[in-house]
């Protein structure tokens, strides 16, 4: 530990445990409670190292007027220091643990109810118990029965890490096989284990007329306990709460569903087989439909040992609700409407586990709007898991479930109407028409389903619904943008694109027109983005595969170069960057016309996203003629300079890094070019570079950017030219090549020859590598590559702090108008 710092600490603890002198806010202490934290990971020994850290513990024990917060943390330090044996010898020798921790004395001095002190007492047990004295003296003071007690607090955080803390003691300890415990660890873990199981008994099942709350986090704590538990933890604890668990599910809480569900899932196992069966089985009886697809979503996602009894089972519940309001035969065998044509209708599922009387009520659900909708949702985001399970479970095609998905977003857009089983109103089903939550979440799910096997052979439908939405008229822009991303999904899995009839293609057409007139920007944004993402899709770069030619969208793309939203000139202007091919070799007139345009949206727009844009766009096309050189690149070559000068001038910190990227992709080329150039016969050593490809630097302004872009006032910028500078120097310069750049007669220039030590030399070149060994770069990067941080977040700075504030608070003579500033950090 640094002495500065164990010079400063006493001070800092003096401070503390004074109740005249409070902090302003705790932000100070749990940063300072961070920093020791770090010193004892380390190693360091907090008793040792920092007596006054015992001293301060002491002071806190036996005073309890301090500031709430201030005994919080000296709790939470009490726990960091405990946390090793010698550091809880040495708070037991101050006689300090046993009072800091003394739940009743918190209570007698009326702060126990203040959450602060609460959370506290748990932080400081949960750092602590992490060796077997620890845990005796946990067990010994008889701190169980108030944990569980916090376990269903009022605040929800103290409760929450009640929880978090039960579950660390029983983890954390458990002995790995019962023979290997030592006896005294053995009965002390015997000791919690059976407070805890007696406890999660009689507090699961709720009393009646009593709220199901309580249950809530009983089940939370048993499912975390189980899901991280051992064998013999796992089995004792599952036996010993099974009746209960039993008694919860018959009671049928939709609230507890899930919470029931986490619990049963976290104890399943071969060894709990017994007792996992007894509770899934009366869980996928359940007459509320909801509660039954929530049951079986649950146990499809986190089951890790398969059943194929159950999980078939689950795949039929799911699949239960598309197939009675898609009408597809999502269910071909075992299902039968036993109603009597009224508004009630009764659907058996038949298999080998589950008795005929088995009854779920459909109707019911439809009565209320945000439960269906919800069951619908969850059975939708069922699917992509559903269409890969075996064939001996699930019973349809994969297919058709991509097509029950279809069909279900036809319904939600109003485009088809729904002919249900009889029995079932039409009026029930006005919560599917139009709800945007389902229409959502199945364009999310066709997105998922692309890689359905035999997916190819229902694009056509698929592209058909999603051209539909993107010519609906009512389509939101997230419908819009998810219908784009799902058919740009399909069509880069699907290769084959013959199957869609020219029709749609002409249909898709019109919708892209359409909405790239749209009056809402959302909407022309994400159409602009498709047709740029339509352009990296491989199966459709060529002219005859293109679902859109080139001669549709170009027109599209540069009209909304001049869009009155930003963001849509940015998405147009990243799109062309896509289109960038052999095309643009030709250098034609219109491509010269964009290329114009978009120099002037570089040096006259005012958002940052499109002059981002433009930069990249010009990355993309610089590496396009690095990979494939064109035989026309004077356009290119022209635009360069301009990109340049300006980009680097550019108020937005982010263009002038993508500025700076565009640099590296230009020296990369010309070191490339250097190597060949020499390598064909050339002397290299001592050569001026006027017909060297590293010429181009200079010609393109290269040096002055970089230079100017060293002393900008953006560290990331500064940073980043000054690695390229260091990149030149250690290329070229230990070559002996010889370079000359002008200062210009600008700050930056100014600037430089001031390090340069060459203030009376104005105007003129100067020699590139002499100059670069001058500039320490080293050094520089050195500096630029530190944040703030290394000077104002330091643990001597945060102490500096609280002594500073701490004088001042204390004392009376400062001028009542004195602000002190504490630096939070």
């Amino acid at each position: 530990m640094d002495n500065e710092i164990g010079t400063l600490l006493p001070g800092v603890c003096t401070v503390l445990a004074d109740s005249s002198k409070p902090l302003p806010d705790d932000t100070s202490l749990e940063k300072l409670l961070d920093r020791l934290t770090e010193l004892s990971e380390a190693g360091v020994s907090l008793a040792k190292s920092c007596p006054c850290l015992l001293d301060l513990i002491s002071a806190m024990a036996s005073n309890p007027t301090s500031d709430p917060s201030i005994l919080s943390f000296a709790l939470k330090l009490s726990g960091l220091i405990a946390a090793t044996k010698d550091g809880f010898t040495a708070l037991q020798e101050h006689l300090a643990i046993e009072v800091i921790f003394s739940v009743q004395r918190w209570k007698d001095a009326k702060l126990w109810d203040d959450p602060c002190i609460r959370i506290g007492w748990i932080h400081g047990l949960n750092r602590m118990l992490v060796h077997p004295k620890a845990l005796s003296f946990f067990v010994q003071s008889g701190f169980i029965k108030t944990l569980l007690q916090l376990q269903v607090d009022t605040s929800m955080f103290v409760s929450s890490a009640a929880n978090q803390l039960l579950a660390h003691i029983l983890l954390s300890i458990q002995p790995e096989e019962e023979a290997h415990a030592s006896s005294n660890i053995s009965a002390e873990y015997s000791t919690v284990v059976l407070q805890l199981s007696n406890h999660i008994k009689e507090s699961m099942v709720p009393k009646e007329g009593a709220l199901v709350d309580g249950s809530l986090q009983i089940l939370k704590l048993l499912a975390l306990i189980l899901a991280q538990a051992h064998h013999p933890l796992q089995d004792q604890l599952l036996k010993a709460v099974a009746a209960s668990l039993e008694v919860l599910v018959e009671a049928g809480y939709s609230k507890l569903t899930l919470p029931l569900m986490d619990v049963i899932m976290a104890g399943y196992s071969p060894d709990s087989h017994d007792v996992t069966s007894r509770l899934l089985s009366p869980m996928f009886k359940n007459n509320n439909l909801a509660d039954l697809v929530h049951a079986a979503a649950a146990f499809l996602n986190r089951s890790h040992v398969r059943d194929s009894v159950y999980t078939s089972q689950a795949v039929r519940i799911l699949l239960l609700p598309l197939h009675l309001l898609t009408e597809h035969l999502l269910l071909e065998a075992g299902m039968t409407c036993t109603s009597d044509q009224n508004d009630n209708c009764f659907l058996k599922i038949f298999t080998p586990t589950v008795p005929d009387n088995h009854h779920v009520m459909m109707a019911a659900q439809l009565k209320n709007k945000s439960k269906f909708i919800s069951m619908i949702c969850v059975c939708l985001r069922s699917t992509p898991q559903l269409v890969f399970m075996p064939a001996d479970v699930l019973p349809c095609p994969p297919t058709m479930i991509v097509l029950s998905v279809v069909t279900l977003l036809r319904i939600c857009s109003g485009a088809t109407s729904p002919t249900l089983l009889s029995g079932f109103k039409k009026e029930n089903f006005k919560c599917i028409v139009s709800s945007r939550k389902v229409q959502k979440c199945a364009l999310e799910m066709l997105f998922s389903l692309s890689g359905t096997p035999g997916a190819t052979n229902t694009i056509k439908e698929v592209c058909d619904v999603l051209i539909q939405n993107m010519n609906n008229p009512d389509s939101d822009p997230t419908v819009l943008q998810k219908s784009y991303k799902a058919l740009i999904q399909w069509l880069s899995v699907c290769t084959d694109q013959s199957s869609i009839p020219q029709q749609l293609r002409e249909e898709l057409l019109m919708a892209v027109k359409k909405r790239a007139c749209d009056p809402r920007w959302e909407m022309r944004d994400s159409t602009v983005e498709f047709l740029g993402q339509l352009l990296c899709i491989p199966s459709l770069k060529s002219a005859e595969e293109a679902l859109l030619n080139e001669h549709c969208t170009s027109p599209l793309l540069r009209e909304a170069l001049q869009d009155p939203e930003s963001y849509v000139r940015a998405s147009a202007i990243s799109a062309l960057a896509r289109s960038l091919g052999p095309s643009w070799e030709q250098g034609t007139e219109l491509q010269a016309d964009t290329v114009g345009h978009l120099l002037d949206i570089l040096r006259e727009d005012t958002e940052g996203f499109a002059r981002r844009a433009v930069v990249r766009f010009f990355i993309a096309w610089l590496d396009t003629y690095s990979s494939t050189p064109l035989t026309n690149p004077s356009i290119l070559l022209e635009s360069i300079r301009v990109v340049l000068s300006r980009g680097s001038l550019d108020l937005d910190w982010e263009v002038k890094m993508n500025t700076l990227k565009l640099v590296e992709i230009l020296l990369d080329d010309a070191f490339s070019e250097h190597r060949r150039y020499y390598a064909n016969g050339h002397t290299q050593a001592g050569d001026s570079i006027v017909d060297s490809p590293l010429s181009s630097l200079v010609n393109q302004g290269v040096f002055s950017v970089l230079l100017r872009s060293l002393l900008d006032c953006d560290r990331p910028v500064a940073l980043k030219a000054c690695e390229l500078l260091i990149t030149i120097r250690d290329k070229c310069c230990s070559a002996g090549v010889l370079m000359s750049c002008e200062l210009l007669e600008q700050e930056w220039g100014k600037e430089i020859r001031k390090l340069l030590k060459n203030e009376g030399n104005e105007g003129g070149l100067v020699e590139v590598c002499e100059m670069l060994a001058s500039l320490d770069l080293d050094d520089r990067r050195v500096l630029l590559s530190q944040s703030s941080d290394h000077i104002q977040n330091s643990f001597q700075s945060l102490l500096q702090d609280i002594l500073k504030t701490g004088a001042t608070i204390g004392d009376k003579d400062q001028d009542d108008g004195q602000e002190v500033i504490v630096d939070c950090y």
